[in-house]
């Protein structure tokens, strides 16, 4: 008999942005789905006693684990998206596997970054920004940057985005700094990294304790020519302190992908400074990059009904946030 299921998500159109009708029949195939898109309002009126499987992605609401005993036979939540900090904890309270789309989307971020740190390791970023005649031509040419083989990248932060980035980097032949986002798991330092790598890559995780510890002392470290890539989150930049040191050192660059306030506010430098490249938080998962994360729970789907180990699997332990 397949399994009873609903998609439960405040925003229907979150749904449909991430799945793809397709896709549903697909859930719909391997189970009894009702049909529609339901909301935490409609678990207090309706009787959902039968279901047993939830699906969702962005908008998934934080739900109490009173609101979840209305659902006896619930066994599992299906997300399709990344983190699942803010609603996982009252799910594990009662006993209900969650499984996350948290590796399809650090996908799509590596291969950005990695795309970035190519270019960077060319010097394309400094290149083409001191291009303006003829008579630039032969200067910008001798500040190329040092090339994709054999020099170093520094990675802050360990996770799933920064595995997969340095895998990608590795090919190159290129020595790659990984510094965890504990400061006592590190056998490098942010300072050792900064002034060592050629482009530093910011991948830390999203804590309190992160804020503000990218600051102006490591930026003004690096290297003659060198980049900085964030795609983790804005405020882990003293933005103010970075701007500082961009404009005394314009042979730096920054591409940011994220910032705080995001976006900056009318005025800020980040939007005037040459050696700055913003980029509207498009790293993460997009447009048709986003059904990957359907298929991925999809795939979990299928391991689940054969009874077969789950490979994204969402545990207590790897929540960020604290109770």
């Amino acid at each position: 008999m397949k399994p009873h299921a609903i998609i439960l998500c405040q925003s229907e159109g979150s749904v449909h942005y991430v799945y793809t009708p397709e896709q549903i029949e697909r859930i719909a195939g391997l189970t009894e789905l009702r049909p529609g898109v339901f909301t935490q309002e409609m678990l207090e009126k309706g009787d959902f006693s039968d279901v047993e499987l939830i699906f969702s992605t962005w908008g998934m609401p934080s739900l109490s684990v009173e609101q979840i005993a209305r659902m006896p036979k619930l066994r599992a939540l299906f997300y399709a998206a990344g983190a699942t900090d803010s609603f996982a904890r009252p799910f594990f309270e009662r006993g209900v596997k969650v499984v996350s789309a948290w590796q399809a989307n650090a996908i799509p971020v590596a291969e950005f970054c990695y795309a970035q740190i190519l270019l960077a390791l060319k010097g394309y970023f400094r290149n083409t920004r001191n291009l303006k005649c003829r008579a630039d031509w032969e200067k910008a040419h001798k500040m190329a940057g040092p090339g994709c083989y054999g020099d170093t990248v520094a990675l802050i932060g360990a996770g799933a985005i920064a595995s997969l980035t340095k895998k990608m980097l590795e090919q190159n032949k290129i020595n790659v700094i990984v510094v965890p986002s504990r400061a006592e798991h590190r056998t490098v330092s942010l300072e050792e990294a900064f002034s060592k790598a050629f482009v530093v890559s910011n991948h830390l995780p999203n804590r309190d304790d992160n804020i503000g510890v990218l600051n102006g002392k490591l930026f003004s470290s690096m290297r003659e020519g060198a980049v900085f890539i964030n795609t983790g989150r804005g405020a882990q930049v003293n933005e103010e302190e970075l701007i500082a040191v961009l404009e005394k050192r314009p042979d730096l660059t920054a591409l940011l992908d994220v910032m705080h306030p995001e976006p900056p506010e009318d005025g800020s430098k980040l939007y005037t400074l040459p050696n700055v490249q913003l980029t509207t938080h498009i790293a993460g998962s997009i447009n048709d990059e986003v059904h990957r994360m359907a298929d991925y729970v999809i795939e979990e789907l299928e391991r689940f009904l054969a009874g077969e180990e789950l490979l994204y699997e969402v545990r207590e332990s790897m929540l960020l946030t604290s109770r």
